[in-house]
């Protein structure tokens, strides 16, 4: 055993986070801490590495052994370069090799019995400072950062002129090169593209220490725990597997804890009707049987997991949705475009997922589609209808004095769904906002519950539109389920930027990917798919350094008073930007137009199939259910694939026509 938790306690004014939670963890051990927002998962990992103390109970760290850890968000100051910070977790390294270079300085001025102890004492220290690979550790150093998608260019950059996810980068780098015995990460996957994910993932299975995490990424999860530690309403739950053999656990935990709760309330009625019985002849009454009703009564019932359905909440969705015309966009002290001539009409069932390097300009495609930015060539328009919901990397600004309710209320006292209309206060409980939580003030709410509020606040506009930037970062595994069930419903489009390859499994049918040059390529199907087909994962290419990401930062100031592009007129448009008559279809376009009759050919067989495994299986419930949800995956992609038909059809429709029809 290396660690020891022994009955932790903690409790923030009158409500108790952690109560009275005990386990342990084994050598080479790898588990994971699994609970919503607010759950306490961090308030745990402070109490673990001492950071913050627990009112009751003790933590034990075995004698002799060393901890780690990478808090969630990290603020390196100071004037070191990256590769200086990154170095000193190998400062034991640095002493010993200078204590060998001095002995070996020594050596020259010794003789006889003193040379004959330096050089024993010079060999037991070699020999510990190779078992340590001492003779590598520069390599060693330099290996992760490049990992953890640092270039040799950055590795002099200081550290305090780093972006908050850059930090976290160089503080994940300094972690994973402690040599510690144990190690406490904190979110350890934000601001990991899938390649770097990877490289953690396969980092930290070859890892010879023990490890305790906090993170939402279930992939992830799956890959590398072989122990879940869930927090639930303050209380820990251990299952002895990763993330996939939880999930089944703890569903036969809940489905036996309603069956007793069942039993203690069958036991209650019967009980209580004892009681009522009684009354009527009080003598016969026996005080032990009096004492049971009243030990039963006292119990508390058991609190189960709130079970959502989120209705999906929009407006309507007009024919003309949102066009990008040829558009282009760079930054200052860029060696080539972020976007390059890139041109596509949004679909009202489109749902696409973006993914690409870090710094390749995902998120600067959001802000243009938003009217946030302007691109520097081409236009984009924008239908009447449109309703855009943006949920960005960053939080906007949050009233810290406001309660939870009167926030959501600044959208809207009530929120229309396809049900009708429901107050702030309903759709708060639905998104774990519970009737204490709706009044509590947001300065109290943990990090992650001001994200969970603040995409709340998104989704009760009723945007018809949905950009998501990053959704998955610090919020919790359920809000992401319920996110995800309620994007299964939302009808209108759907724009997401993940690293997270199970959300963009789980929610996207087509893929922009983003090779790092300015160019976007297109692909249909889900982020796996392409996996699959390509061989590496859709950002396999070398994240875009700093340098060339240079004055994105400074975009916001002289922006603010720029009008967006639906403010614009048609005339102010073509004035900008000129359209350009287009006569032909795109390489990619025409090679989709021969091809689309057949793929919409193999859909329909394979509907007509599904149809009939369906009629066969319709005895067999847990068939019949996954053949339902795969014939109604099929019938989207076909829905799909016929508005594109259309929409090309329509297009070389109009390249037959005349020069005079064109004018």
């Amino acid at each position: 055993m290396i660690l020891a938790c022994q009955n932790i306690s903690k409790a923030f004014g009158t409500t108790e986070i952690i109560k009275n939670a005990s386990f342990h963890i084994e050598e080479r051990e790898k588990a994971a801490l699994v609970g919503i927002n607010g759950a306490g998962k961090s308030t745990l990992l402070k109490i673990i590495i001492g950071e913050m103390r627990a009112d009751d109970g003790e933590v034990i760290l075995s004698k002799g052994k060393t901890m780690g850890y990478l808090a969630q968000h990290q603020d390196l100051t100071g004037h070191l370069s990256i590769y200086q910070e990154v170095l000193t977790a190998k400062q034991n390294l640095i002493d010993m090799e200078e204590r060998l270079r001095q002995m070996e300085s020594d050596m020259n001025t010794k003789s006889g019995a003193e040379l004959d102890e330096l050089l024993s004492t010079y060999t037991r220290l070699s020999h510990t400072f190779e078992l340590e690979n001492g003779y590598a550790y520069r390599s060693e150093v330099v290996g992760v950062l490049k990992g953890l998608g640092f270039s040799e260019s950055d590795f002099e950059k200081q550290v305090d002129s780093l972006s908050g996810g850059q930090k976290k980068k160089v503080a994940l780098a300094a972690a994973l090169l402690s040599n510690c015995d144990i190690l406490v990460l904190d979110e350890p996957t934000n601001h990991l593209d899938n390649d770097m994910t990877e490289y953690l993932e396969e980092y930290l299975n070859n890892y010879k220490g023990a490890l305790v995490m906090v993170t939402h990424d279930r992939y992830f999860l799956d890959r590398v725990t072989n122990r879940i530690a869930e927090i639930d309403k303050g209380y820990i739950y251990r299952y002895e597997t990763n993330y996939e053999g939880f999930l089944a656990l703890k569903a036969e935990r809940e489905n036996i804890a309603l069956a007793t709760q069942r039993k203690h309330q069958t036991i209650l009625r019967k009980e209580l009707a004892w009681i009522q019985r009684g009354a009527r002849a009080r003598g016969t009454k026996q005080k032990a049987h009096i004492k049971r009703f009243e030990v039963l009564s006292a119990e508390k019932p058991i609190e189960m997991d709130k079970s959502v359905t989120l209705n999906s909440i929009t407006t309507r969705l007009g024919n003309k949705t949102i066009e990008l015309h040829d558009i282009s966009k760079s930054f200052p002290g860029m060696s080539h475009p972020l976007i390059e001539h890139f041109s596509y009409n949004f679909l009202r069932t489109d749902r696409i997922g973006i993914t690409g390097p870090n710094g390749c300009g995902k998120s600067t495609l959001m802000k243009l589609i938003t009217g946030i930015l302007e691109p520097d060539s081409g236009y984009i328009e924008v239908g009447e209808t449109v309703n855009i919901g943006y949920f960005s990397q960053e939080n906007e600004p949050l009233d810290d004095n406001k309660c939870v309710l009167e926030y959501v209320k600044e959208k809207a006292e009530f929120i229309r769904t396809i049900d009708g209309y429901m107050p702030a206060s309903t759709l708060c409980e639905e998104f774990l906002f519970d009737s204490t939580l709706q009044y509590q003030k947001i300065g109290k709410l943990s990090g992650g519950e001001k994200r969970r509020l603040y995409l709340l606040k998104v989704l009760a506009g009723s945007p018809n539109v949905l950009i998501l930037d990053e959704p998955t970062n610090d919020l919790d595994i359920s809000t992401l389920c319920i996110l995800e069930d309620y994007l299964d419903s939302f009808p209108g489009i759907l724009i997401v930027v993940s690293h997270d390859r199970y959300f963009l499994d789980r929610v996207v049918r087509r893929l922009f990917v983003y090779d790092g040059t300015g160019h976007i390529n297109q692909f249909e199907g889900s982020y796996t798919d392409y996996y699959l087909e390509h061989g590496s994962f859709a950002n396999s290419a070398k994240s875009v350094s700093d340098t060339e990401c240079a004055g994105k930062a400074n975009i916001t100031a002289s922006r603010k008073n720029t009008p967006s592009v639906t403010e614009r007129s048609d005339a102010s448009k073509k004035e900008a930007a000129p359209k350009r008559t287009k006569t032909k279809l795109s390489f990619n376009e025409q090679r989709e137009y021969d091809n689309i009759e057949n793929d919409i050919m193999i859909c329909e067989e394979k509907i007509d199939g599904l149809d009939r495994e369906i009629a066969a299986a319709a005895t067999d419930f847990t068939k019949l259910n996954h053949l339902m949800a795969e014939k109604e995956s099929a019938e989207m992609k076909l829905e799909h694939l016929m508005d594109r038909y259309v929409y090309l059809t329509d297009l070389v429709e109009s390249f037959k026509k005349s020069p005079e029809d064109h004018a």
